[in-house]
């Protein structure tokens, strides 16, 4: 299957894409025809770079990262593509040391999953991921209703609108994944409650979709990050080891 370095317009019969960044020919056949053949629509690239600027021109409903790639790197591709947008983004990578992960997690992947892997397993998380970004866009598109105002999270310093997926503090936005959101607006909607692990696995992701702790800790630690990045005195997250973590409004 060829590679795409031209722009490529979404399905025009409505399907989902999905944009695989890989530079193994065989896994992008592999997976190119396993999401086909469960109704996706799938757009191609075998390096960072073209995969980049594809990405940013024409914008897919959700892209799969290698990491180890020629040219750049899924790391860095990553990296210099969160700078510029939110889309939802998944790791499929033979690199799956612990280290790895937890570096995808903080970059702004939305789930990582190691080869080999199950096609099953990435499907549902594709499902699960598409499904909270459908939410969340939906969600904005109801702009003008009243009720809205109703939704609006104010916690402190913390504002989440989740009609239209936007968090500010102090006045200042916080880009988030939907991931990330879906965490901070579990925490914030009960601000001094310990939520643990498990209950902010369910509010993040489906009953089809199984995780580990240290999966919701990264994205703890990425929304800490991002939040320090506009207040470097942050600290609206707090720990309670063995327990979870609580959202503090002060």
């Amino acid at each position: 299957m060829p590679a795409s370095s031209d722009p490529v317009p979404p399905a025009a019969d409505g399907r989902q894409v999905i944009a695989l960044v890989d530079d193994d020919r065989n896994i992008l056949t592999t997976v190119s025809i396993a999401l086909q053949a469960e109704g996706f629509a799938t757009r191609v690239y075998t390096d960072g770079q073209t995969a980049l600027r594809a990405l940013l021109d024409n914008p897919p409903d959700l892209a799969i990262f290698d990491i180890k790639m020629p040219q750049m790197d899924g790391f860095t591709l990553l990296e210099q593509f969160r700078a510029r947008s939110s889309l939802p983004v998944i790791f499929l990578t033979s690199k799956d040391e612990e280290p790895d992960e937890a570096r995808g997690l903080a970059l702004g992947a939305d789930d990582y999953i190691a080869k080999p892997f199950s096609q099953r397993l990435l499907v549902a998380r594709i499902r699960a991921i598409l499904r909270r970004t459908e939410l969340a866009r939906s969600a904005a598109e109801a702009d003008g209703d009243p009720a809205e105002a109703d939704q609006v999270v104010r916690r402190g310093r913390l504002e989440m609108d989740p009609p239209r997926h936007l968090v500010t503090w102090d006045g200042k936005p916080v880009a988030l994944t939907v991931t990330e959101f879906l965490i901070l607006e579990a925490l914030a909607t009960r601000p001094g409650v310990v939520k643990s692990r498990n209950q902010l696995m369910d509010a993040a992701y489906n009953d089809d979709v199984f995780i580990d702790d240290r999966t919701i800790d990264s994205h703890i630690k990425r929304l800490r990050r991002k939040f320090r990045e506009v207040d470097p005195e942050f600290s609206g997250i707090e720990t309670l080891y063995g327990a979870g973590y609580s959202f503090a409004d002060s």
